[in-house]
């Protein structure tokens, strides 16, 4: 019987998001991970080498995935408030990857993993800003670098504190994420409103 090489990368993926969002690199095992997988641990060791290979490695493809799935080319054309509503909601559907992000910056100190190749992922985002700024469309007040990484918290930092949010703005039912929403969509457009 032929083994589906792939398919069981996939499996372990799939379960290190989970038990890495979870319990962080360090308090999870990849015993742990291999049984989520349904598979030996020598796999896991044989495909992505050690923990902290396969953290880099899941929370690289992770990146990639938000990239993909938010997308942005310049804000000369597209709308802050939009983009930021965007990442809201992709952070509330899928909030692993603000975890392996939290736990990234209390377990690895300097220089992350595929820092340079992750420097990417934010690049473009900042380049998407610096046009909006060439174009009048929005403000020069704020470094393109800084006020994108202000409109990405405002979206972000909802699941990022999920306990912060619930006790400041009550339990995330549908009306509270709405609501939840606007403010995010309200205040990246106010933060980068030209003047």
């Amino acid at each position: 019987m032929a083994r589906d090489t792939e398919g069981t990368k996939r499996r372990i993926r799939e379960a290190a998001v989970s038990e890495f969002a979870r319990f962080d690199p360090d308090g999870t095992t990849i015993e742990r991970i291999a049984g989520a997988a349904g598979v030996n641990k020598e796999r896991v060791y044989n495909y992505f080498g050690g923990k902290r290979s396969l953290f880099s490695t899941v929370l690289r493809d992770e990146l990639a995935k938000v990239a993909r799935a938010v997308p942005v080319e310049s804000f000369a054309t597209e709308d802050v408030g939009d983009y930021a509503g965007r990442v809201y909601d992709y952070h509330r559907e899928r909030p692993e990857l603000t975890r392996l992000l939290r736990w990234e910056g209390l377990a690895f100190d300097g220089e992350v993993s595929d820092e340079e190749l992750r420097r990417r992922y934010y690049g473009y985002k900042s380049a998407a800003m610096s046009d909006g700024q060439e174009h009048g469309a929005v403000t020069r007040s704020i470094d393109a670098d800084h006020l994108t990484f202000l409109v990405l918290s405002l979206a972000g930092w909802w699941s990022a504190v999920p306990q912060v949010a619930r006790m400041l703005a009550g339990p995330p039912t549908e009306q509270e994420h709405a609501r939840r929403r606007a403010a995010v969509v309200e205040a990246a457009r106010r933060l980068a409103r030209s003047p």
